[in-house]
């Protein structure tokens, strides 16, 4: 079985490299985040053209998560489900007999001083909760997407400039760290504990990609019934390459069946 995960910035703008390297890469499941689209203009035809059931969740010009599947899922959960108040499309649980995939569009949190920054703590708090409604830590698991943690600091270039920044000051670590702790194994980390690669390359700072400037802010995390089946996980940074990408690119985790 092969995952992945991919914010794409928008999914109308990347249709055709998508489905190019869809057809290049045979993804068993592939989870988007940042569609950008609302949910009656989803470009859903040529994605189940391909040969995939697609799952998703959106709204215009912002947000938006999608999973796309080989296999039909069993069901879908779109967003929390606590009673609390109403949250953009960031959420999305498929089930696919045994397995969970919960992809995830964490909130970027704008300012350590902002409103958002409280919102994106008290989200991972949410989501801890959502975790113990509808999975176990002994189920496989896997947990992806666009989290806007860099957790180690060797998941950013330059950790000892970033302390205030809201995607790695210390509250937005502990959060993630929490969620964490219910049950994942960081797959990349596990495959490459040595760091220097990257998911996210800004598109302000000049030849980002080839300086080596990134965060790794996008994640594959299993359960360890899962876990115990991966055989490799690696970022592709070709795609990032290209000349209209996004700014982030492709996380894979290969699994023995």
């Amino acid at each position: 079985m092969k995952l992945a995960t991919y914010n794409i910035n928008s999914i109308r703008s990347r249709i055709d490299s998508l489905l190019g390297w869809m057809d290049q890469h045979q993804p068993d499941i592939l989870c988007l985040q940042e569609t950008k689209v609302q949910d009656a203009d989803f470009p859903f035809e040529p994605l189940a053209a391909a040969g995939y059931h697609v799952a998703f969740a959106g709204q215009k010009s912002y947000n938006g998560v999608a999973i796309l599947s080989r296999n039909k899922p069993n069901a879908v959960i779109k967003g929390f489900d606590d009673g609390g108040p109403a949250d953009e499309p960031r959420l999305l649980l498929a089930r696919f007999g045994d397995l969970t995939v919960v992809n995830t569009y964490v909130p970027q949190g704008r300012d350590i001083t902002h409103e958002m920054f409280a919102y994106k703590v008290a989200w991972f708090g949410r989501l801890r909760k959502f975790l113990d409604r509808h999975v176990k830590p002994s189920d496989p698991v896997a947990w992806v997407g666009d989290l806007n943690v860099a957790i180690q600091p060797i998941d950013v270039y330059n950790p000892e400039k970033r302390a205030k920044h809201v995607c790695y000051h210390q509250d937005a670590r502990d959060a993630f760290a929490r969620c964490i702790d219910w049950g994942f194994t960081d797959l990349y980390r596990t495959s490459h504990p040595e760091g220097g690669e990257y998911t996210f390359y800004d598109y302000r700072t000049k030849d980002s990609v080839q300086k080596g400037q990134g965060w790794r802010i996008d994640y594959i995390l299993a359960t360890p019934s899962l876990a115990e089946r991966a055989r490799t996980s690696y970022i592709d940074l070709e795609p990032r390459l290209a000349p209209v990408s996004s700014d982030h690119t492709y996380l894979v985790a290969e699994f023995a069946d």
